[in-house]
C-alpha cells in the first residue's frame, strides 16, 4: 500500500508520484482516493486530463467504476502551470497522452513544492513504454504499479490487448476495444493475430 511521504517543513520541495499499469488495474480509482484523501485535508488542489479524453464528461475524471472528481481538460501540458499556480497538490489523469514537455512540467512543479500524482498506462497495445510515461516514472520518487486480473486466466494482468482492429496508438476504448491480459496471453493472443494478419 502507498503511503503518503511525511511533510518536513523545512524542505520546500514537492515529490512526484506515478500510478501506472494496464487497462482496468485502478489507476484513476487509485488517483481519485490519493486527491480526495488531499481535498479532506482542505489542500488545494488542481486536477488534469488531456482533452482528447472524451471517454466520459468533459470536466470529470470518471474511474471505470464510474468515481468521478472535478477535472479540467487541458490540450497541452504547458497549461498546467498557469491553472495549477498557488495549488499544494496536483492531479494528472491519462498522463501517456501528453507529448513529452510533460516530464518537465511536473519536475518544476515538484520542485517548488508541490505534490503531483500521476496516472497513465506504461505500456500502449504493443506492450512498448507508452509516451512520456518512462521520463515520468524515471524522474519521481514514488512509482506504484497496479494490476488488472486476465481476462483469460484469472492470473494478474499488466498489458492491454487491443481486441479490435484499429492500428494507432491512441485509440479510446473500453471493454469493447481491450482486455487486461497476463503475460503469456497477451504473447498468444498479440503474435498470433500478427501471425494471422501474415497469413491472410
Amino acid at each position: 500500500m502507498f503511503l503518503e511521504n511525511s511533510v518536513n517543513a523545512k524542505e520546500q520541495f514537492g515529490w512526484i508520484e506515478i500510478i501506472c499499469g494496464s487497462m482496468f488495474s485502478g489507476k484513476t480509482e487509485e488517483l481519485i482516493r490519493r486527491l480526495r484523501r488531499s481535498q479532506f485535508a482542505n489542500q488545494k488542489i488542481e486536477i488534469f486530463k488531456p482533452a482528447l479524453d472524451l471517454r466520459y464528461e468533459n470536466e470529470m475524471i470518471t474511474s471505470h467504476d464510474q468515481n468521478q472528481i472535478q477535472s479540467t481538460s487541458i490540450p497541452a501540458a504547458a497549461n498546467i502551470p498557469i491553472l495549477a499556480d498557488g495549488c499544494d497538490v496536483v492531479g494528472i489523469d491519462e498522463a501517456q497522452f501528453f507529448d513529452d514537455e510533460i516530464i518537465q512540467v511536473c519536475n518544476n512543479l515538484a520542485n517548488n513544492g508541490v505534490r503531483v500524482i500521476v496516472a497513465g498506462l506504461d505500456m500502449d497495445y504493443q506492450g512498448n513504454p507508452f509516451g512520456p510515461m518512462p521520463g515520468l516514472m524515471a524522474t519521481a520518487e514514488y512509482v506504484t504499479k497496479v494490476h488488472a486480473i486476465c481476462a483469460r486466466t484469472g492470473n494478474l494482468a499488466n498489458y492491454s490487448y487491443r481486441s479490435s482492429s484499429n492500428k494507432s496508438i491512441v485509440h479510446l476504448g473500453e471493454k469493447e476495444s481491450y482486455e487486461p491480459l497476463s503475460r503469456a496471453s497477451f504473447f498468444k493472443a498479440f503474435h498470433g493475430q500478427k501471425k494471422k494478419n501474415k497469413d491472410s
